[in-house]
């Protein structure tokens, strides 16, 4: 089967793309203003802006060419503190590319999708345990503009013969090789590096939450155990006649801040201690997903540890430095 990776160029979709190179011919689109070409070996590449109109033409050809029958929608803006100051281009960014390709799909009875969405599409939920079945209320455009590209594949399935899924992914760590790694410091363990290789205390929001040890507790997914999920839902996709369904991607256990800054302080070997700071407005106590949907349906069970994403990260930033 011919895989079309939009995005595939960025860390999540570099580690996708090599995963399924193992088994498919894959193809990528990527416009580069995030991603890295070096991260991509051994397929073809193709330098497409999907905001722009003239990419629906520009896909069909790449559809057509490659007798391409499922597409991995990754290409979006997705650093949500931007999409505060920026919701105009977060909105019209997230939500044009998609349709563009969706169109294109269409147009080339291209038959399944797998959309990349987000546990942000949740925003603060009540409960500790997040199912597929809770409220969707984002508290950010990044979060929002997500949610509306979930209606926008979910409407256009019912509508015609595309299967699709949406992947709500929770924190995504690690790298499953040095030169895949996420070059950009903005979850807690790439935050917490950046802060280490500079000197700097890494931080810890707030230490009194209602939480075994006071700091906030979240879901954490290798990005290999990620790409894997993929994978998992192409498969899926391919045996169901289910038009449409949304999916969280986590392992379904928690692990708080304290404890993985504590897994990097020993695997990095430092004697810089974590800060503890002011809690963030906003952050819930804990956010865990229900895994079991991904578990039953796509039979998906992730292999990595907290500590193999801490370990895997680290090495990845030695590889770096060196």
């Amino acid at each position: 089967m011919s895989v079309l990776v939009t995005g595939g160029a960025g860390y999540i979709g570099s580690h996708i793309v090599r995963m399924l190179q193992q088994s498919s011919d894959v193809i990528v689109v990527d416009n580069f203003s995030t991603g890295r070409r070096e991260r991509i070996t051994d397929v073809p590449i193709y330098d497409i802006d999907l905001a722009a109109d003239s990419s629906v033409r520009e896909v069909r050809l790449v559809l057509r060419r490659h007798d391409v029958r499922a597409v991995i929608h990754m290409a979006a803006l997705k650093q949500v503190g931007e999409s505060v100051e920026q919701p105009v281009r977060y909105y019209r960014e997230n939500t044009q590319t998609l349709a563009h390709v969706l169109e294109a799909m269409e147009a080339e009875s291209v038959p399944l999708l797998v959309f990349s969405s987000s546990a942000a599409v949740y925003g603060s939920p009540a409960a500790d345990l997040v199912s597929e079945e809770d409220e969707t209320k984002p508290v950010n455009p990044y979060g929002s503009s997500k949610l509306m590209g979930e209606w926008l594949v979910r409407d256009v399935a019912k509508a015609t013969s595309i299967r699709a899924v949406s992947l709500r992914y929770f924190n995504v760590a690690g790298a499953g090789s040095a030169e895949l790694a996420d070059t950009v410091p903005a979850n807690l363990i790439t935050l917490a590096i950046d802060a280490l290789a500079r000197g700097s205390a890494p931080k810890i929001f707030g230490d009194d939450y209602d939480t075994p040890d006071g700091s906030g507790v979240r879901d954490y997914v290798h990005v290999e155990d990620l790409a894997s999920a993929h994978i998992a839902a192409i498969d899926y996709l391919s045996k169901t006649h289910e038009s449409y369904s949304a999916v969280n991607v986590g392992t379904g256990t928690g692990a708080s801040v304290k404890e993985v800054l504590a897994e990097l302080v020993e695997v990095s070997g430092s004697t810089i201690e974590p800060k503890v700071t002011e809690r963030r407005a906003g952050d819930p106590a804990a956010v865990v997903a229900d895994a079991t949907r991904i578990k039953e349906r796509f039979e998906w069970t992730p292999t990595h540890s907290v500590r193999d994403m801490v370990e895997s990260a680290w090495s990845a930033q030695l590889h770096a430095e060196g």
